[in-house]
């Protein structure tokens, strides 16, 4: 009777070993596996647990196992062309620098889908970037046209586009000479970020305007033409570029493919409140 009783107790812990195996292992293994190996795999860390009724050892397989079938499964994403399953971030989207092209005003609209079709870029993005021409024109005085038409100009709307001076980004700032600009967005790899190099450019623009005392003038600092002769026709395609953005924002309209070298037709400035701030110092 005591070798019965033996026998039975000892089956009684190998079923509920199997139990708790089966409930915490059995579930997911299947799933990943749905292979041969993969189920000899299983069947000999039952065969393991079987033998044995030690807790500790039971553990020791499932972790084991555990840690086999997903490396095996991750093997099988990557060469099943998956890999997406692997990286996936769901909360990236909110790294993008896009809007709704139809959350913005009737002006600012016309403008994001005439830049989008001109610079053969997505609207999205275009859209985000005018509204904040338009937000921080009104910050600085400075008519929103204006500041994307020198960021058309710099860099057709490429924010990782670099001169062979160094300029970078969407406005072509400096990065090593207004490096100290960048401190409040987190460094000098902000440049960038569009969004940053934005409102770096409004402020060196700003600068320049303040130092020269004139648009014009202000617009040859900014290009680093202050102190030459030429400004190879920088400030007239600027202009012309504004021109048209003003006149596509008032409702007018223009061949997307007009050249900055021409005129452009007359349209009335775009409403520019002061600076909410005070006049920033002239450059050293």
């Amino acid at each position: 009777m005591n070798a019965i009783g033996t026998m039975r107790s000892a089956g009684q812990a190998s079923g509920r070993s199997l139990a708790v195996f089966l409930r915490d292992v059995g579930n997911g293994l299947l799933e990943i596996s749905h292979n041969t190996l993969a189920l000899m795999g299983l069947a000999v860390a039952v065969a393991l647990v079987l033998a044995t009724g030690r807790a500790e050892l039971r553990h020791q397989v499932e972790v084991l196992a555990l840690d086999w079938l997903q490396n095996r499964h991750e093997e099988r994403v990557i060469t099943g062309g998956d890999l997406l399953a692997l990286v996936r971030e769901p909360g990236a989207v909110s790294r993008a620098t896009a809007v709704d092209p139809k959350l913005l005003s009737q002006p600012q609209a016309a403008v994001a889908q005439w830049i989008a079709k001109r610079y053969r870029v997505a609207p999205e993005p275009i859209s985000r970037l005018v509204q904040e021409a338009w937000t921080i024109g009104h910050k600085a005085g400075l008519d929103p046209t204006l500041i994307l038409a020198i960021m058309a100009v710099e860099s057709s709307f490429n924010p990782f586009a670099q001169s062979s001076m160094g300029a970078q980004g969407l406005m072509q700032v400096l990065t090593r000479v207004h490096d100290d600009k960048y401190l409040a967005f987190g460094g000098n790899h902000a440049a960038f970020d569009p969004i940053s190099n934005l409102r770096v450019g409004v402020q060196v623009l700003r600068d320049c305007i303040a130092r020269a005392g004139s648009l014009h003038d202000g617009l040859r600092y900014y290009v680093g033409a202050a102190q030459i002769e030429s400004d190879g026709g920088y400030v007239g395609r600027v202009l012309a570029e504004q021109g048209f953005m003003r006149h596509v924002a008032n409702g007018g309209g223009v061949p997307t493919n007009v050249s900055n070298n021409l005129p452009p037709p007359k349209a009335a400035a775009l409403p520019v409140p002061p600076p909410a701030v005070e006049r920033v110092a002239m450059l050293p």
